[in-house]
């Protein structure tokens, strides 16, 4: 990764600071203190301690940004490129069988284009685009299927391609619904798609970073799901398949850290891109393992990590590595798509930003997390993702999710559900205006 830092600068900061931690020391405590008064001194001084140790931390960070732009030479140029990540995009009945209703005249069987339609400049716009497929694409031989083994028509595949997705991620727990040979074919499957799919292996050879490269800017993507076979709903890759199921979990954090690594300290790559599947189902926080893992990456070099797998939306933050560079942490951009039964699952998200490159130099500006709402009507017909900022307060009543499950909603509460999960500082001003925010 081409990340410029002067040590020296670090190094003497780190002096500066640490003399002065060493200069307070911790203070005496004359023989006329009582015990509790010596402990109050001694909690104290530790306390002064960790404040100032902190500061040492912050003064590097400080001192790590300062020194990458001295070193940015003004004239060199510019590449600015657009990114959209989103979501889970999971296949369910009632949108395939819509999507059979509404097929193109003598070409695929099935159109899921127009489930898409309010969102289609937005993917097709951005110089990159990133989703999570969460479920399988078969192919000839194989039966679709839904909850809670899925598999979805190929066509779908062909839609996203045709929609203008450049990274598909299909890391997941369901890459094993169809055991190994579904997961096989979908990898094969997506192999043949002008995409750089992420996520599914064929083998150790092929378990590695991949590169995109959009207009001389070439960013490594590395995908995992959460571990073991509790990672793939309990089902194990069976004998004989060399394919590779890309888990992250305390038994293969270090191949992780050493797959981020080496992409990073590639003199050929800028930036670290890693999507991750992880996560509790329903929890709009972020568990101690998601943010151990995250900060592990970070430290590994990451740039970027889109999360996903809970089904509802998780914070954004960013994250500070040991050496002041920093990460942009999206812990779950919840469901793109998928016929759940609760308002929380109707409500995703697609996270925004710029990626920079200015001679030597790469960053990430300018992120902002885009709010969306999954709709379907009382009959699990008008398939449908829209920016929540196009979201009306006719369509929540409508919602299928009131009809088929008896959990009605409203625009004010979808709206909650971001404004209480998503810092504003993330938050675009037309949504803050929707929504209320100052």
């Amino acid at each position: 990764m081409n990340k410029s830092h002067v040590f020296l600068s670090l190094f003497l900061a780190v002096l500066m600071c640490a003399s002065a931690l060493c200069s307070c020391g911790i203070r005496r405590v004359d023989d006329k203190n009582s015990p509790g008064e010596e402990r109050y001194s001694a909690t104290a001084a530790a306390s002064d301690e960790s404040a100032e140790a902190s500061t040492i931390a912050d003064a590097v960070s400080d001192v790590a940004e300062q020194t990458e732009e001295a070193n940015v030479d003004p004239n060199a140029p510019e590449t600015r490129l657009s990114f959209l990540g989103c979501g889970d995009n999971i296949v369910y009945y009632g949108n395939v069988r819509e999507a059979a209703a509404s097929a193109y005249a003598g070409g695929r069987e099935y159109n899921f284009a127009p489930t898409y339609q309010f969102v289609a400049d937005m993917v097709r716009n951005a110089d990159i685009s990133f989703i999570n497929q969460e479920t399988l694409m078969c192919g000839e031989g194989y039966e679709f299927s839904y909850y809670p083994t899925f598999n979805g028509p190929q066509d779908m595949g062909l839609d996203l391609v045709d929609l203008g997705y450049d990274v598909v991620s299909i890391a997941n727990n369901h890459m094993l619904d169809q055991w190994g040979s579904g997961l096989e074919a979908t990898i094969a499957f997506w192999k043949t798609q002008p995409v750089l799919m992420i996520g599914g292996y064929m083998g150790e050879d092929d378990y590695t970073y991949r590169v995109l490269d959009k207009d001389g800017v070439k960013i490594p993507f590395l995908s995992y799901t959460y571990g073991g076979p509790s990672g793939t709903n309990g089902l194990k890759l069976g004998e004989g398949y060399e394919v590779i199921i890309p888990y992250i979990d305390d038994s293969t954090i270090e191949t992780v850290k050493k797959q981020i690594s080496a992409a990073h300290e590639d003199p050929e790559v800028d930036l670290v891109f890693v999507s991750v599947h992880w996560g509790l189902e329903g929890h709009f926080e972020p568990t101690e393992e998601q943010k151990n893992y995250a900060n592990i990456m970070t430290e590994a070099g990451a740039d970027v990590i889109i999360g996903h797998h809970p089904h509802v939306i998780e914070p954004v933050e960013w994250l500070t590595a040991s050496d002041g560079t920093k990460t942009l942490c999206v812990y779950s951009l919840g469901n793109f798509i998928g016929e759940q039964a609760y308002d929380y699952n109707m409500v995703g998200g697609m996270i925004s930003f710029d990626i920079v490159k200015k001679g030597a130099k790469s960053s990430i500006e300018n992120p902002v997390f885009i709010p969306t709402v999954y709709y379907f009507d009382s009959n699990f017909y008008s398939n449908c993702v829209y920016p929540m900022t196009q979201f009306t307060e006719a369509l929540a009543a409508s919602h299928g999710i009131g009809y088929a499950y008896g959990n009605y909603t409203s625009l004010e509460k979808l709206q909650s559900y971001v404004t209480s999960t998503i810092s504003p500082e993330f938050l675009s001003e037309e949504f803050k205006a929707q929504a209320g925010l100052k």
